[in-house]
């Protein structure tokens, strides 16, 4: 089983070595946890792939520790570097045409590469002390709901790798937001994420693209299946009137999860994300509350659905994706 270790310097450098030897390690970020390698190792990519049962047109997020560094890796632009500064370190993902230096395995074989700076500070002391970017999909099995805590990550990959880095809870709670930027004049988000769509348009002062409907084949972004982020037990969205209505004949044998605590339920499976409906309350307690429901035994989760706007497009992206039969 797995080793979960604490975040201080001398654990730090024992990853280092892990990770320049070619083996993978679990680690915390402010989105959710994530099983890093070595981006540059092919082999050790590869072990990616292989742990986490991912398959191999589904390309991974090469994290760095600064905006600087990027043109090591990848062509930059004025426009990239615009959103870096607004919103780097943090949550939000750039595409951008790569270099020879990033392996194929990375990209699915595409000629762009999805980059990211993260702020979770125990993160950011081991990438500064790595002289290589990490990339690091979610630590779970392809398509199961991502990890927030250590003992998530122990739960799921515990019997596949060594070492888990425990940072505490992930503060946001879901992925990072990835937006196309190999063209500035057509910038396109691929995925919503942690960080909103109205914060980047507010910053940049100009409407981006939103994402396109699926199209099956390869995609230049991680995150743009049609399933993913799924518990094992069915799910299912209602909207409120539905869910409401619903609320009235339940039997106990199905989980209902709401985004607010109603004032009157004393019901065992009525479930909620937050008090008061904070959308990140919401995001940040999404996959927790999910990976709780799995394991308990019901026949069907269902998820109320959340507003379209800000991060409730965020959080309704992942439930559509889980719900996907």
């Amino acid at each position: 089983m797995a080793t979960i270790l604490k975040p201080n310097k001398e654990n730090l450098r024992e990853m280092r070595k892990f990770l320049r030897l070619g083996e993978l390690v679990a680690v915390p970020t402010e989105t959710v946890y994530g099983l890093a390698a070595n981006a540059l190792d092919p082999k050790a990519c590869q072990k990616i792939f292989t742990v986490k049962e991912r398959p191999h047109n589904d390309p991974l997020i090469c994290h760095v520790p600064d905006f600087e560094s990027l043109e090591q890796y990848c062509e930059t632009n004025p426009f990239a570097k615009r959103l870096a500064e607004a919103f780097w370190p943090g949550p939000l993902t750039l595409v951008l045409p790569k270099k020879s230096i990033i392996p194929d395995i990375v990209t699915a074989g595409r000629d762009s590469v999805a980059v990211r700076c993260p702020s979770h500070p125990i993160f950011r002391e081991l990438i500064e002390g790595c002289d290589f970017p990490l990339a690091a999909p979610s630590a779970n099995p392809f398509a199961y709901i991502s990890p927030t805590l250590a003992i998530h990550v122990q739960a799921n990959l515990g019997d596949r790798i060594e070492t888990i880095l425990d940072g505490g809870p992930c503060h946001l709670g879901v992925e990072s937001t990835i937006i196309d930027v190999r063209d500035p004049k057509s910038a396109r988000i691929l995925r919503y994420g942690a960080l909103p769509i109205e914060q980047i348009e507010d910053a940049v002062k100009r409407r981006v693209d939103r994402p396109l409907p699926h199209q099956s084949g390869m995609s230049i972004a991680p995150g743009a299946l049609p399933k993913h982020y799924s518990p094992r037990t069915m799910l299912e969205l209602r909207s409120v009137p539905v869910l409401e209505e619903e609320l009235q004949k339940t039997d106990g044998s199905i989980a209902y999860l709401l985004l607010r605590k109603p004032s009157h339920s004393s019901s065992s499976n009525i479930h909620w994300l937050s008090e008061n409906g904070e959308l990140d309350r919401i995001a940040s307690q999404l996959y927790s509350k999910l990976r709780e429901l799995d394991a308990a035994g019901y026949k069907k989760i269902v998820v109320e659905e959340a507003p379209e706007l800000g991060l409730g497009r965020t959080i309704n992206d992942r439930l559509r994706r889980a719900a996907f039969q």
